[in-house]
């Protein structure tokens, strides 16, 4: 008996992708305006706060990935992350698919701030004409930057400053609003009625800071430092 051999004739190797694609779940191209709403929103939201003006950019998308298709979007900071400068936006897919994407933001906050108008040696009090008013970028300038003139003055310099450098909250100190060894005026109240006495300050306080107080009757107690020598005790 003759054999008959069989011979298959197989598409040609295009025509095997074009099938192979058609086979796959669609995808999305990460180009997809919905998912640049999502983070354009977000970012709205999320920037409401900060101070002077804000703009901010989404890095263009990598058309090469894609990703399946998504109809709800969960926009988030990635934990430890900040939206001041270069960020990343993460995005959650919730469904139909499981995914998340992480895309780089850049925010910008046009402002206010304050720098030097020349050498303050440590302990200057700051006065009006020792900084002058600039307005820049704040994400470019160093964190804690002040961008009020009243963060300043009345504050003390805690080390040597250089002229036309950025005034920093960490670089002043706060007045003190109670001396050690003050006699101060204690005050607690409560609803409808107030109680005050003496004491003497066991440490200096500036105002808003806790300090120590030994009353006429020996005790001591804590409260807070207020202006004008009170201490505020809290019931």
């Amino acid at each position: 008996m003759n054999s008959i051999a069989t011979t298959r004739h197989w598409p040609p190797g295009p025509t095997i992708i074009l099938l192979l694609a058609l086979a796959l779940p669609p995808r999305m191209a990460l180009s997809d305006p919905g998912l640049t709403d999502v983070i354009d929103d977000y970012l709205k939201a999320q920037t409401q706060g900060l101070p002077g003006k804000v703009g901010y950019s989404i890095s263009p998308l990598d058309p090469r990935t894609q990703l399946a298709p998504c109809t709800a979007y969960e926009p988030f900071t990635p934990r430890g992350g900040k939206l001041w400068g270069k960020s990343t936006v993460g995005v959650r897919c919730l469904g139909p698919a499981s995914w998340t994407i992480y895309v780089p933001v850049q925010i910008r906050v046009q402002g206010s701030y304050l720098i030097t108008t020349r050498p303050l040696p440590p302990g200057t009090v700051v006065r009006h004409e020792d900084f002058a008013v600039r307005n820049g970028d704040l994400t470019t300038k160093p964190s804690g930057v002040l961008t009020d003139p009243a963060q300043a003055i009345g504050n003390s310099v805690k080390n040597g400053l250089g002229s036309g450098q950025p005034l920093r909250s960490d670089q002043l100190v706060a007045p003190m609003a109670i001396l050690q060894g003050q006699t101060v005026k204690t005050v607690s109240g409560g609803s409808g009625f107030s109680v005050s006495s003496e004491g003497k300050a066991l440490n200096n306080a500036a105002v808003g800071q806790i300090v120590q107080v030994r009353s006429a009757n020996g005790q001591t107690i804590s409260g807070i430092a207020r202006p004008g020598g009170i201490v505020e005790i809290s019931n």
